[in-house]
């Protein structure tokens, strides 16, 4: 069910933004694969069986995306993530990502799924593992031809109503989806919008025991 035809890798490092140069550049980094619609042209009333088979492409794309950004994990502040769906296949199929594609970027992260294993690391002390990768990682998905531009979100990993990290990146893959294939993307930034000056909570203000509670 997953054949995969070509995986697409972009990494950019933001200086400024028409203010001063920050001290340290914003990177941000996005990874697609591209792979055959198996429902492409009909409709299938049960999917969740891609969805399955999905779980290993998305750790493997986290690792690789993460590999490719050339930092290491305690780097990473925003994650976002979505999929562009061929002409012949349906918006539903798209959202075949969310668990996937989310998850997979969850658990590189540090998140571990279980409040009991954070509540041990927090009696452990500053040694036990802190939370991590708390917040929901928002998404976006459309039906559309290849060479179609998406706007994945990014939000901060741990506290999604951190203003600083509201960002978006443009992802496409040149030359796909064709219309029976879809395009699936994980992106992660480094930090806030360089120059992110409109107020609110800043990510320091925000314990990572605050979704454990």
């Amino acid at each position: 069910m997953i054949e995969i035809r070509r995986v697409f890798t972009h990494v950019e490092d933001i200086h400024h933004e028409f203010g001063p140069p920050a001290a340290t550049p914003l990177r941000r980094g996005a990874i697609a694969v591209l792979l055959r619609n198996p429902f492409a042209g009909r409709f299938e009333p049960d999917i969740l069986p891609m969805m399955d088979q999905l779980q290993a492409v998305g750790v493997n794309m986290a690792q690789r995306l993460r590999v490719a950004m050339d930092v290491p994990v305690e780097a990473i502040q925003g994650y976002g993530k979505g999929s562009i769906v061929g002409a012949a296949g349906e918006l539903e199929h798209g959202a075949l990502w969310h668990v996937p594609g989310g998850y997979a970027m969850r658990e590189l992260l540090g998140w571990k799924g279980d409040a009991t294993a954070y509540a041990q690391g927090r009696a452990d002390g500053p040694k036990g593992q802190p939370a991590n990768a708390l917040a929901i990682v928002p998404s976006t998905k459309k039906v559309g031809p290849p060479g179609a531009a998406l706007d994945v979100p990014l939000t901060h990993i741990n506290a999604a109503y951190v203003r600083s990290h509201f960002d978006a990146m443009e992802v496409r893959m040149p030359g796909a989806p064709l219309a029976d294939e879809i395009v699936f993307i994980l992106a992660m930034s480094t930090g806030a919008r360089v120059h992110a000056r409109v107020g609110g909570l800043h990510a320091n203000d925000i314990s990572r025991w605050d979704g454990l509670r």
